[in-house]
């Protein structure tokens, strides 16, 4: 069955309960003079509510109606958060710049509103120190707990040791200083067009010679 509602000749009920183009109430009319008055107004006479005694119907340009409808609708698919979890795996014996770069990859994450999924993978005799997992995880999540929180604590999954981290801040306010971010910086631009100019001269004499990278192909 149709989704619409039904409009114009189209409404069988030998009365109405009338709004008019305005929200005012009409009250109760034969639907021969709610039809009447829609071609007065150049409006269709648009049925909002079937199942009530009588049916409701209003006066309004149904094609504008459904225009706005559909735009509010697309607009709030755009705006609508999804909630993502991402995925980042460590050693245990991961070292300092690793660590580092990972944790940098699960702050991106977290600002980002997003849960992260951090695993473990034990290998050979690792599997017999889950301790060392353990602390790994607990030195990750105490150091991006201004960002987020564990929402799942750790736990053994086979060779694996688990943890799910949730972001403090939900994904609709991240969206949003993103998009308020992005605005800013559009707005700077075109207040200072001649900044980026200037920084990109000004960075032109600190460029490599020519044959650095060739020198630097040759030591690799």
């Amino acid at each position: 069955m149709s989704a619409e509602p039904r409009i114009n000749d189209r409404i069988r009920v030998p009365e109405v309960r009338l709004v008019g183009p305005s929200g005012e109430q009409v009250g109760i009319v034969p639907l021969a003079k709610a039809l009447e008055l829609a071609q007065e107004y150049d409006l269709d006479l648009v049925e909002v509510a079937a199942n009530a005694r009588p049916p409701v119907c209003k006066l309004m340009d149904y094609g504008k109606f459904k225009y706005e409808s559909a735009m509010k609708a697309r607009e709030a698919r755009k705006n609508q958060a999804h909630t993502v979890i991402k995925e980042m795996k460590l050693r245990p014996k991961i070292d300092p710049h690793d660590y580092d770069t990972k944790k940098g990859h699960v702050v991106r994450f977290l600002k980002q509103g997003d849960k992260v999924k951090i695993t473990i993978m034990f290998r050979g005799r690792e599997q017999s120190r889950p301790e060392l997992g353990f602390r790994l995880l607990q030195r990750l999540a105490s150091d991006v707990e201004d960002l987020g929180f564990i929402e799942s604590s750790p736990k053994q999954d086979g060779r694996n040791m688990i943890m799910v981290l949730g972001p403090h801040k939900k994904k609709t306010e991240a969206m949003a200083e993103a998009r308020e971010a992005q605005a800013a910086r559009k707005a700077d631009a075109k207040a200072n067009p001649g900044r980026s100019q200037n920084s990109a001269e000004g960075e032109e004499p600190a460029e490599a010679p020519a044959e650095a990278p060739a020198e630097a192909n040759a030591e690799a």
